[in-house]
């Protein structure tokens, strides 16, 4: 049996992930596609684990709130803007803010300080900004890479649906390669347009820290060199940073 301070979850759109956490660290980790989490689902993938506090963050409101259940009556802290994040929050309607985006200003803010940039490839690819002085002040939401890729096979005839990696070159020499540099060639440059677009709106500052998770964070950071680090971790470690604070 393995235990722990936290049971840290993150709940997205397309997989949920769990991680058992001490006070200082991200354990363990397991996953389950969202779609398919159910009670029984749930009692599986968390065997072998204990912990006293839950903590949550949730995209999927129906989903987040039958994990909420299933705890019930144990502790859980749910990641909103309401709770200590160690990050202030300067935004016209602070409950509209995604959890997982606060975990990540969170995790980069203690990580990074300010100002700090968290790209996080995920369903969608957000964006969201922390200030000098440590405030959560916004952020940018793009459609993911895979998402785009999809729409592409969905909404046309001949085109594939492709396995996303690295194009052996720009120019593409057949359909799904063609497509490979339109996705990963295409999508650095959307994400570098964007960074640049921010970075004036902070003021061109001497040291702006670019941090990535999420699914393609490693693929689409290999040759963007405005990404400082990718930390796939990065959301869990955020809702550990949370989970002390409120304690």
């Amino acid at each position: 049996m393995t235990t722990a301070d936290f049971l840290l979850i993150d709940n997205s759109n397309s997989f949920t992930k769990f991680a058992l956490s001490t006070r200082k660290e991200v354990g363990p980790s397991r996953k389950l596609a969202t779609r398919t989490i159910t009670p029984d689902a749930l009692k599986n993938v968390l065997v072998g684990w204990q912990w006293e506090t839950v903590v949550i963050c949730s995209v999927v409101p129906e989903v987040g709130e039958r994990l909420v259940e299933y705890f019930d009556p144990r502790p859980v802290l749910r990641v909103t803007a309401k709770v200590k994040l160690g990050v202030g929050v300067d935004y016209p309607k602070p409950a509209t803010i995604g959890a997982d985006r606060l975990a990540n200003a969170a995790a980069a803010w203690a990580r990074f300080g300010g100002p700090v940039v968290v790209v996080d490839f995920g369903t969608a690819v957000s964006f969201d900004v922390v200030s000098v002085d440590g405030k959560y002040v916004g952020g940018v939401i793009a459609p993911g890479l895979e998402a785009m890729t999809h729409y592409l096979h969905t909404r046309t005839a001949l085109l594939p649906e492709i396995t996303l990696l690295e194009p052996p070159s720009a120019i593409g020499k057949s359909t799904k390669h063609a497509m490979l540099s339109g996705a990963v060639h295409g999508y650095r440059g959307l994400v570098r347009e964007i960074l640049r677009e921010i970075g004036d709106e902070l003021g061109k500052p001497r040291k702006l820290a670019v941090v990535a998770t999420g699914g393609y964070a490693e693929l689409i950071a290999a040759k963007l060199p405005e990404i400082r680090q990718v930390i796939p971790e990065l959301t869990l470690d955020g809702l550990r940073i949370i989970g002390m604070l409120n304690r």
